[in-house]
């Protein structure tokens, strides 16, 4: 997602079941993995971006980011743990550590992911001089060649690497949504940045089959979140004209509308993956649903008013372009825990782990992640 989290007034292109769990169960996950890799943008970054601002003054190294969990900045887009932690502390594996900040061994999985990555190349959008508002190489494709740098430190053989990647778990956390907001904040609108979509899946699809040759059997993939919930797009593209939000939630209309076309489009691609690699689990991890029933039923999840940011301030939506998360005298919420929106992109770790629970046992994974036995 675009974000705002340099230093003022500079842009950074950060980025991205109701009930349901009222009970728990006692399960057992039937599979374990060795390793988990991950590769995205923001909502699935734990420090490669904080990395590479090491030298630039960010809010996201600034308190109260980490606040509920890690108790101190780490260069996650929360006030804790990420969908990616749930996962990992699922399969008892530990945090990802961040491939561009961590100089050890990394055999049990590394994170790719970087905050303001885009899906395409930013060679897509040369005449909207993007290099100058976020000057790295971060998109999916450099992610995919850091996999490939790292493989020689995890195997050596051709089968060697084909068994470890086959039992290692593949996220392909949330992408596509900073393609969409470079066009955004262009004076694109959601109707035309449409055919950027079959893109922006197109190269989805084929860095799933670039995994698929490297060995890996359990992919899971995510689609986009709600775009017109987010308290930035809400406050930056506000419309004077009624019929633009929805009425039962408030949402943009016409970018979520994308979310859902993209999110379509990229079902559709999964689906014709399957049949070609029926050996290999492609999972579609739903973003988009589990946070509409957030915003849509916010007492049945026992939330605050769903489209407010816990971290931000001032405004309708609780923020503004000046004054963001992790800036001087902007504080979080006395409770992030009753707020789905942590900072007016991304979400508190509380709602991390409901939807990390739907991804890991339905109902918004398909199929869902874990194939469960009563423990």
């Amino acid at each position: 997602m675009l974000f705002y989290l340099i230093k003022p007034k500079m842009t950074l292109f950060l980025l991205p079941f109701l009930l349901i769990f009222s009970c728990h169960t006692n399960y057992a996950s039937s599979h374990s993995y060795n390793a988990i890799f991950s590769f995205g943008d923001s909502y699935t970054d734990t420090g490669n971006l904080l990395f590479l601002l090491k030298n630039i003054s960010s809010p996201i190294e600034n308190y109260p980011y980490g606040e509920t969990f890690f108790h101190h900045p780490t260069g996650r887009c929360s006030d804790g743990r990420l969908i990616i932690d749930f996962l990992a502390e699922e399969f008892s594996l530990p945090y990802l550590k961040a491939y561009l900040a961590h100089k050890g061994r990394f055999n049990r999985g590394a994170n790719f992911a970087v905050g303001g990555a885009s899906a395409l190349d930013l060679s897509h959008f040369t005449k909207f001089n993007t290099t100058r508002l976020f000057p790295f190489n971060i998109s999916l494709n450099f992610q995919l060649e850091w996999f490939d740098e790292l493989k020689p430190s995890l195997c050596k053989t051709t089968k060697e690497c084909k068994d470890y990647f086959g039992n290692s778990l593949f996220i392909l956390g949330e992408i596509g949504i900073n393609d969409y907001n470079i066009l955004f904040f262009n004076g694109v609108t959601p109707a035309q940045v449409r055919p950027y979509v079959s893109k922006v899946v197109k190269t989805i699809s084929t860095a799933i089959e670039r995994l698929i040759s490297q060995g890996a059997k359990t992919i899971v993939v995510s689609g986009n979140i709600p775009i017109g919930c987010l308290p930035t797009i809400l406050t930056l593209f506000k419309s004077h004209k009624k019929d633009s939000y929805d009425p039962k939630n408030g949402c943009l209309k016409e970018y979520n509308m994308l979310s859902q076309y993209h999110n379509s489009l990229l079902r559709e691609a999964i689906n014709k993956m399957r049949i070609k690699y029926s050996h290999t689990k492609i999972i579609y991890a739903d973003f988009y649903e589990p946070v509409f029933a957030f915003i849509k039923h916010p007492k049945h999840f026992g939330w605050n008013t769903p489209l407010r940011t816990c971290c931000g301030k001032g405004g309708q939506y609780n923020w503004n372009f000046n004054e963001t998360c992790g800036m001087p005298h902007v504080n979080s919420c006395e409770n992030p825990s009753r707020y789905i929106n942590w900072d007016g992109i991304h979400l508190t770790e509380a709602a991390y782990r409901k939807i990390a629970h739907s991804w890991l046992k339905g109902p918004y994974a398909n199929p869902p992640i874990v194939t469960d036995r009563k423990g």
